[in-house]
């Protein structure tokens, strides 16, 4: 199996988190059943904690996945001939 293919399955895999990232936030955390029973604040704390790491963690996820496929997609599309006429730097800040 090929990095490129290695790399598509990884983002396959990415897009599977984000999704289950996002039942984790819309998840509520005060459940209308448990609305009798006092919460402690650590509890509630804890919750927005966690609901607030899994969107950051989401979108984390959603940016390296852009990354990666703009990668791909330059890789593919490009020629694997190099430009002596730029320095390294010059053709990485393309």
């Amino acid at each position: 199996m090929t990095s490129e293919e290695l790399k598509i399955k990884i983002i396959e895999s990415g897009r599977k988190a984000v999704e289950q990232l996002i039942k984790v936030a819309k998840e509520d955390i005060i459940k209308t059943d448990m609305l009798d029973d006092n919460l402690a604040a650590d509890r509630l704390k804890n919750a927005a904690a966690t609901k607030k790491l899994a969107i950051f963690d989401a979108f984390d996820i959603l940016n390296k996945i852009d990354l990666e496929e703009e990668n791909i997609r330059i890789s593919n599309n490009s020629s694997h001939k190099t430009d002596t006429k730029q320095g390294f730097a010059e053709r990485r800040s393309k």
